[in-house]
């Protein structure tokens, strides 16, 4: 699922949702006083000044469409949004592209594009443009004057998981300074003032809330927005206490390379190397094509737990790799989801076994159980056969066969 992270870091350019409020005059008087003080905060001097224009919703849902054609193929969009069906994360009928473009029309207050090196401010007579939205913006400008966010995009490669935990980087960096800023002016700081920390988190996880389409989205776009916000505010916030200002161009040397590391940041502190997951093959696999592959990290396994009740979200925590790769026959267009995980303990793969059941259960209207163990599921569903293993502390699958598969995979 790395291209929809990629098109909202991309296409958004990190773009902040602001609730409608009274008209207010410009900020722009004011971009000269925050960045100074942004620089104060972070120690990094503004090395030129920072460009902006403004645009009205029209001109930025152009923006997007334009963006699209420009960095994405439409065979990676067709790639991406079945991988999402695929795994059940949204339905059938799901329209990613349109629904990016809705989605980030709707939300965006203000955006910095990182390419054109330039700050947009969105025209809105019923809201203005606030100033929350200013600072957090002009903290990615500053940022992107001592690292290269563009470069530290394309660092992600394609690591899903590795991707969102970047992204964290840069919206919790953003997220922190507009906080502090906020703080600052009434004599405060984040440091000292965990109510103030709490608060500011609380505020980021509710983001969406007030926007139809936001709130209409399914629950994995949903909290994939929330997720660097939030998440990424509480990551930087301990990075902040451990190191001061050294933490900001440390997090962007050394990012983490998992959503697990953002969630809990001790992980990142005392890194251990986590082995790659070997996925199984199949039967015929030489007559299908790879049309997608990446990782799945503790984030997306927990909104699989929580989208389908299938156990609780602690189980998430239990995770230590994961990955997938989907097929596309040569000849008769069938899809394939090939996909793996590993976990801390046979104990907790066990667990998370048992839950996948549910997950098969509860993606699909039709599921026709052939074998049941305590290590073997398999059978037919929605698109096809089906095999479910668990095998000490890994648990492993293949969807959409045309026919039954051996329970020893390859």
């Amino acid at each position: 699922m790395n291209l929809f992270r990629r098109l909202v870091l991309l296409l958004a350019a990190y773009a902040l949702p602001v609730p409608p409020q009274d008209a207010r005059p410009s900020p722009f008087a004011q971009l000269d006083e925050i960045v100074a003080e942004l620089s104060r905060i972070t120690g990094w001097p503004l090395l030129k000044k920072v460009q902006y224009e403004s645009m009205n919703r029209d001109q930025l849902k152009a923006y997007f469409e334009k963006r699209i054609r420009e960095v994405v193929e439409p065979e990676e969009i067709r790639a991406e949004e079945l991988t999402l069906k695929k795994f059940g994360y949204v339905p059938a009928d799901y329209n990613l592209e349109k629904a990016t473009i809705e989605l980030l029309t709707e939300q965006a207050a203000a955006f910095y594009d990182y390419r054109a090196k330039k700050m947009v401010l969105l025209e809105d007579s019923a809201s203005g443009v606030q100033q929350i939205a200013l600072v957090h913006e002009l903290a990615h400008a500053l940022a992107d004057q001592h690292v290269s966010l563009e470069r530290f995009i394309d660092k992600a490669g394609k690591s899903d998981d590795g991707a969102l935990a970047r992204a964290a980087v840069m919206e919790g960096q953003a997220t922190w300074l507009m906080a502090e800023y906020m703080a600052n002016r009434m004599g405060q700081s984040l440091k000292d003032a965990p109510w103030m920390m709490e608060m500011m988190s609380k505020t980021a996880a509710a983001m969406g809330d007030g926007f139809p389409v936001f709130n209409k989205a399914p629950l994995y776009i949903r909290e994939t927005l929330i997720f660097p916000y939030a998440q990424g505010l509480r990551f930087q916030q301990e990075m902040f206490l451990k190191a001061g200002r050294k933490s900001f161009a440390e997090l962007f040397k050394r990012p983490p390379l998992t959503t697990r590391e953002v969630i809990h940041p001790e992980t990142y502190l005392n890194r251990a190397p986590l082995p790659p997951v070997r996925l199984p093959s199949f039967e015929g696999e030489r007559s299908y094509r790879k049309i997608a592959e990446g990782t799945l990290g503790e984030f997306d396994h927990a909104i699989l737990l929580r989208q389908y009740s299938a156990d609780s979200e602690s189980l998430a925590a239990s995770w230590r790799g994961g990955s997938y790769r989907i097929f596309e026959h040569k000849n008769s267009g069938r899809f394939v989801l090939v996909y793996a995980s590993r976990w801390e303990s046979p104990a907790a793969a066990g667990n998370f076994f048992r839950a996948h059941r549910k997950i098969l259960a509860g993606k699909w209207k039709k599921l026709l159980p052939a074998t049941e163990s305590e290590t073997v599921f398999a059978g037919a569903g929605d698109d096809g056969h089906f095999l479910l293993r668990l095998a000490g502390d890994m648990v492993s699958s293949i969807e959409g066969l045309d026919k039954p598969a051996s329970a020893e995979f390859r």
